[in-house]
């Protein structure tokens, strides 16, 4: 189970997915606003991991980096 994490207007969202051969991938959803002004973004990394646990570390690592400085992304 992966935690939300609320940083300002942001609510982060790690996500992972287990592949065929045991690996697991990445991304993370960085949503803003509410109700019909919500916008989800999704970002979707290239690097797999050994676990579950591995792939939500960097997903959040990588939301909290861009909600901090998204203009920098």
């Amino acid at each position: 189970m992966h935690h939300n994490i609320s940083l300002g207007r942001f609510l982060i969202s790690p996500l992972t997915r287990q592949l065929d051969n045991g690996r697991y991938t990445a991304s993370v959803s960085i949503r803003s606003g509410r109700g019909q002004a919500t916008h989800d973004r999704v970002l979707r990394f290239v690097p797999t991991f050994d676990s579950a646990a591995d792939a939500a570390h960097f997903a959040t690592s990588e939301g909290l980096s861009w909600a901090r400085d998204p203009a920098r992304c």
